[in-house]
Formats: structure tokens, sequence, C-alpha cells
């Protein structure tokens, strides 16, 4: 099923963000077996499925992590395969991740690792420019002032972390941004609010990949398109009404579809 899905999405043109028959293993255990994505910009993905089914794999993957060793298939954007080029490189490309688990970097302000970050990435802001910019995007997802002076995920709570992925979204602009269970460890109070930034920072230009577990960060991030990943393969595709079937039934309903087919 996922595969007419994906060869349908190709009738038209390649897309901007592919992943075809994408194989993955991890110290010789094959862990993803054939994965086809596809996303356009403005369009909001969410890839879900059991523990174990490999979606951090594929979120690693996309970005290059050495972990994790590609035995066959590609990943194109913006008609370049990436799957050659080093982490900062798929960056620079306008690819981004949020971490499920984000990395703390004591002794670096939120403030002067985005103006580096901003920088690697091309944006040639003066100092004064980039002050600006980075207070009306605070603004704008609700974050105080002060949160630029704080150390770079350092003693921040699980909430303040998430929040601080998604600023770096919206300072970094990113043509595909792949976030790996951002919803993790959040409250519902959490949550919303990590939802909402994201809602207020997407633009028709940015695609976004939601990889998630539950259904929850999906009640406030509706996706257009749903994807359900077990065993390594996408087996089953479709809209937002997806995702409520998955609510009421849970996921065994699928996979034992899938048992069966096999």
């Amino acid at each position: 099923m996922a595969r007419r899905v994906h060869e349908n999405t190709m009738s038209r043109s390649e897309p901007t963000f592919l992943i075809e028959d994408l194989r993955v293993s991890v110290e010789g255990k094959e862990i993803l077996k054939g994965v086809d994505l596809a996303v356009e910009p403005g369009e909001i993905h969410a890839l879900m499925g059991p523990n174990g089914s490999g979606k951090s794999t594929l979120a690693n993957t996309l970005m290059g992590h050495p972990k994790y060793v590609v035995t066959s298939g590609r990943v194109v954007f913006q008609g370049q395969d990436v799957l050659a080029l080093s982490p900062d490189a798929r960056a620079r490309l306008g690819m981004f991740l949020a971490f499920q688990y984000p990395v703390a970097i004591p002794g670096v302000s939120l403030g002067n690792f985005l103006r580096a970050a901003t920088r690697a990435n091309g944006q040639q802001a003066t100092a004064g420019e980039f002050r600006k910019q980075l207070m009306e995007k605070m603004k704008l997802l609700k974050m105080d002032p002060s949160f630029a002076a704080r150390y770079v995920n350092d003693g921040l709570s699980g909430g303040e972390k998430k929040r601080a992925e998604v600023l770096q979204m919206a300072m970094l602009q990113p043509k595909i941004a792949v976030m790996d269970e951002t919803d993790s460890g959040l409250d519902i109070d959490a949550l919303r609010i990590v939802a909402e930034g994201v809602n207020a920072i997407h633009t028709p230009d940015m695609g976004v990949l939601v990889i998630t577990h539950y259904q929850r960060l999906l009640n406030y991030i509706r996706p257009g398109f749903v994807h359900v990943l077990v065993e390594g393969r996408v087996v089953k595709s479709g809209g937002g009404e997806l995702v409520d079937q998955l609510e009421a039934e849970g996921y065994d309903p699928i996979i034992r579809a899938v048992q069966v087919a096999v």
C-alpha cells in the first residue's frame, strides 16, 4: 500500500523532499527496510508507529548521524541526493532536525548559539538586525526575552528545551523540518505551547515531518498526510483522519494486517 501511494506521488514530478527505498542498519542489524516518503513545501506529514518501529532511526539518518548505515536507497532534497553530504551541509541546504532529547551546551547562551548558527547558515544580518529578529520570534513564540541568555538546554525543563528547538526552527527558517518525538516528556500545557509555536512559524515554504508515537501532539498540529511505520516499513498512509482511526483502534489492527499479508 505504501509503495502505491509513493508511485502516485511520483507520477506528477519528483517531490522537493523524497525518501526512496531507504534501508538502514545499526551495528549490522537492519532497522529500516525500504521506506518511501515524499514531502512538498508547506505540507505537514505525520509519521507514527509503535515503539521500536524505526521512527528515530529515520530522523537521525536523514541528518547524517554516523551510527546509522545506509545500505540502499536515496534521500533527495531539492534535486540533490543528500546522503553523501555531511550533517552541516544538509543543514545549510535547508534541512533541520528537532531532537527528541536535545543536548545541553553549558556556557553557551542560546542567543550566541543562534547568532553563530544563522551566520553559518548564510544569513548576513548585522548584530542589531539579528537581535531584532530574535526578539520578534521570541515574542511570536511567547517566550520571555531573558530566555536568550540561558545556556543551551542546560538546566532547562523538558518544555523549555522543546521551545528552544522551535525557536531554532523559527530563526533558521528551514525548508524541511523533521521533528523527532517533540512531544516526548511534555505535560499537556507544555505540549500545547510547543505545538502553537510550530503552527506560528510554519510557512508555505516549509515542509514538516512530525514523528510521534502518540496522537496527542497531532490534536494541535494537524497533518494533511499521515504514515504508519511498522517494523521498518511504511505500511499505511492516509489523510488526517488516520490519526483519529489510530486513536480509536490503536496500532494492533494495522500490525495484524501486515502480519497476515506477510
